[in-house]
């Protein structure tokens, strides 16, 4: 059961790197961020975002086709791409060793895996396509994870007052 959920905060591409990147500021190891959304949602430049606030300097590209990108910043961080693979592919990248390692996880379609993601982690539902305004949804499911968005509320909110980032 979800502890806590974050209804429609309705974003633009900017905006959504911007949360990624307050997300990234706050994350701290074995967190696992779960996103789902449509092709071309965004959850590639959320993670772009949550990379920048790691201070992961270089590109982050989608891991679509290597399926499994590491980037060291403040900690480590793997980044997984779920669209090319079903639930049995997962032992063939190691799926349950990346979440359970010291790193922060983010798992990019995570609906794919659902079952394997760890009891707690936070769910970031991105809705929209494209460059029109997209909402997103998010959803604490533990008691780490709903530290987690309570330390990203608190960054996002001090980035707006002037005082984070």
């Amino acid at each position: 059961m979800t502890a806590r959920t974050r209804q429609g905060i309705r974003t633009s591409e900017a905006q959504t790197r911007q949360l990624g990147e307050a997300l990234g500021r706050v994350l701290r190891s074995k967190d696992a961020v779960a996103l789902t959304g449509q092709l071309g949602a965004g959850k590639t430049t959320f993670v772009q975002g949550v990379a920048r606030g790691l201070g992961v300097r270089g590109y982050v590209a989608s891991p679509t086709f290597p399926l499994v990108r590491e980037y060291a910043g403040r900690l480590l961080l793997y980044h997984v791409d779920l669209f090319r693979i079903g639930p049995e592919d997962l032992d063939s990248i190691g799926f349950d060793e990346l979440v359970d390692s010291r790193a922060a996880v983010v798992v990019e379609w995570a609906d794919r895996a659902a079952r394997r993601m760890p009891e707690d982690c936070l769910w970031v539902h991105l809705v929209g396509t494209g460059q029109q305004p997209r909402a997103i949804r998010v959803e604490a499911a533990g008691p780490v994870s709903e530290e987690l968005l309570r330390r990203w509320e608190q960054e996002v909110e001090a980035e707006r007052a002037g005082v984070g980032g």
